[in-house]
Formats: C-alpha cells, sequence, structure tokens
C-alpha cells in the first residue's frame, strides 16, 4: 500500500483546504504549505499552493496584506473574506454530501473478478428478464 496521494484529488481538495486553513487563522503563503504538510499533505509543493492561493484572492474569496518581518522582506498574509466563508461552507457542505455518497461503495470488499453483466456485487439472483429455471 502507498502513502502518496492521487494528485488529482489533491487538485481538487486543496482549495477547500486552504479555505478552511485560513478560516482557523491568518498565514502567508509558505506557512500555508507548512500546515498542510502536518495535516499528513505532504505531496502538496509550493509550486500548487501559491497559484491556488492566487485564485482565492482573484475570486474574492481571500485578501492580503503585506506584514513587515525582521527576517527579510514583507510577508504577504491571507485572510478569508465574507465570500470566502460562505464558499467554506458551501464547499464543505458538498464534500460532506460526496463522501456520504461514496463511503458505502468504497466500503464493499474489492471483489475478486467483477460480477456479470445485469447483475450487482449484492445481488445474487438473476436480472429480470432472464428467465428462471423451475
Amino acid at each position: 500500500m502507498t502513502t502518496a496521494h492521487d494528485v488529482q484529488m489533491l487538485k481538487g481538495a486543496l482549495r477547500l483546504a486552504l479555505l478552511r486553513l485560513l478560516a482557523e487563522r491568518e498565514s502567508y503563503g509558505y506557512e500555508l504549505v507548512l500546515r498542510l504538510h502536518d495535516l499528513g499533505l505532504v505531496d502538496v509543493a509550493e509550486g500548487s499552493v501559491y497559484p491556488a492561493i492566487t485564485r482565492l484572492e482573484r475570486d474574492g474569496l481571500a485578501s492580503s496584506r503585506l506584514v513587515p518581518s525582521s527576517s527579510g522582506p514583507a510577508r504577504k498574509y491571507y485572510h478569508l473574506t465574507e465570500a470566502g466563508t460562505v464558499a467554506l461552507r458551501d464547499a464543505t457542505a458538498a464534500w460532506h454530501h460526496l463522501v456520504d455518497a461514496l463511503a458505502p461503495l468504497l466500503a464493499r470488499e474489492i471483489p475478486a473478478e467483477p460480477a456479470p453483466p445485469g447483475t450487482t456485487p449484492t445481488d445474487d439472483t438473476p436480472p429480470a428478464h432472464e428467465a428462471v429455471p423451475s
């Protein structure tokens, strides 16, 4: 079993994760990368986080401010806007709906072979259009 995350799933979940992290506290870009890594999302690269934050800001879901830093140039801190909070609530509800819909399917045992056409994994009866021997 691999511990790597599916890249396409991460792309889809990154926006939600960033919204959620920014709801918890204002953060600068690299801090968000570290917070994602702390969650176990070590496959998330800086190169994907910064464009995602830029999209959040462009879409009006986050805004930023420059804060002077004693260890170099000023840092750009991001925080959610009201629209970002609404988007987070909506995305969280959609995520839970998706998980609830997929959970029963993914909880099934993976069969050694696919079921024949016209049957379901939990249905051993022949399809209605086939005659049942008497």
